[in-house]
């Protein structure tokens, strides 16, 4: 019934499409859907590598079924874990019982603690081979890229990379599979995104799997996310590259929270200098609008950062310390910061602002700008200065 794409001769492309989740992670905003991307190889054994979400293994079993024409599936490579690719595993073994399943260690207890199944198992380490007939699989560990058993498979006689969800992004693959099928513009900032919000604590172990790619001849990636990527490879690989060694482009994220505007009109002063100094990426996000999963792609995105907070009990503005608490989880490296903050009757957010940096290591900028109640020439003068200190460093590192 369904007519199957093609990756390569021998490897079909079976994954699904879900335009229906409104949170990935129940945390992350989907306005474009996202692809749960499973791949079958076809020689004298029958590989399959990942499955999809259990809530669409219906579809998922039909294409399987059609693409297999009546032969089993002898092996199911588990690449990772995570219940939106290894969510169907128990079912496809009900249909296939002689299915052996390949992974790692870490796999292997992590089948038998999500699906109970601990036989008909095949461990592999790193660069261990499994011989399928024309060709032998290899396969690379990549630890915590993003969970600790994530691992690739790589067929070297068509040189693809099957690599979990590394080079993955959100959105959904509308008619084509292989990205010279299609517009690719739009996932770029998906990408970044994806990263930002999934992947992004791990730039250590992502750069780490970077370098054991640079051994093997890769023509095609397949990752459990997004295009198949072949014509813009190269550009793929490159974003995680960047983005994983931290390295923002020239442009600043100005990150507020106001309640009746005082703070705001601080951060449309510091915006003004920034543009008046050459900057032209200037990102505002108020923290109370702007989901968080676009405040860490912008973060992730660009070199500096500035945050405005008004005092809040004591305290920084709540939504200002939930997204602050984001951005430290990620241990996001070699940013320039700089900080401002207003109150009415008792200061606490500038002190607070200048905790957060300091525990981040990152560069300080400027002065940084503390205002009581309305907005004042003089506060509005340190403001511009502020900007403008942040564009001639910007300059200097960039």
């Amino acid at each position: 019934m369904y007519k199957l794409k093609k990756v390569t001769n021998n490897t079909i492309y079976v994954g699904v499409n879900d335009r229906q989740k409104a949170l990935f992670e129940n945390l992350w905003p989907l306005p474009h859907g996202v692809s749960y991307n499973s791949y079958l190889i076809l020689d004298e054994k029958t590989v399959l590598i990942d499955t999809v979400d259990i809530c669409y293994s219906d579809i998922f079993f039909k294409k399987i079924e059609d693409a297999l024409n009546g032969r089993p599936v002898d092996y199911l490579v588990v690449d990772h874990m995570e219940p939106d690719h290894a969510g169907s595993i128990r079912l496809l073994r009900q249909m296939y019982p002689e299915m052996q399943i390949v992974g790692n260690n870490k796999t292997h207890g992590m089948l038998e603690g999500y699906h109970g199944i601990t036989d008909g198992l095949v461990e592999v380490k790193e660069s261990d081979k499994l011989n399928i007939g024309s060709r032998e699989l290899e396969f690379y560990m990549a630890p915590m890229v993003h969970w600790p058993e994530v691992m690739f498979t790589y067929d070297p006689k068509d040189k693809v990379l099957f690599s979990a969800d590394a080079f993955g992004t959100y959105g959904t693959l509308d008619g084509g599979v292989i990205d010279s099928e299609m517009n690719v513009e739009h996932f770029w900032e998906e990408m970044i995104r994806y990263y930002a919000n999934i992947v992004g604590k791990y730039g250590n172990p992502v750069q780490k799997a970077l370098q054991k790619l640079g051994s093997i001849e890769v023509e095609t990636i397949c990752s459990t996310h997004g295009p198949v990527w072949r014509e813009h490879l190269k550009q793929a690989v490159s974003i995680y590259d960047r983005l994983s060694r931290y390295e923002g482009e020239e442009g600043v994220v100005i990150l507020y929270g106001s309640m009746y505007g005082h703070t705001e009109q601080m951060a449309e002063a510091i915006a003004s200098s920034l543009a008046d100094n050459g900057i032209k990426n200037i990102i505002l996000h108020n923290a109370s609008k702007s989901h968080a999963s676009y405040i860490l792609r912008d973060v992730f995105k660009y070199k500096g950062l500035i945050v405005g907070s008004p005092t809040y009990s004591n305290q920084l503005f709540p939504e200002i310390e939930s997204a602050l608490s984001k951005i430290e989880t990620r241990e996001i490296k070699n940013r320039l910061f700089a900080y401002f903050g207003s109150f009415t009757w008792a200061g606490a957010a500038v002190k607070r602002l200048a905790a957060f940096g300091e525990k981040m290591g990152w560069e300080v900028v400027g002065e940084p700008v503390e205002q009581k109640q309305g907005l004042k020439a003089d506060k509005y003068e340190a403001c511009l200065a502020l900007g403008a200190a942040m564009a001639a460093q910007l300059k200097v590192k960039n």
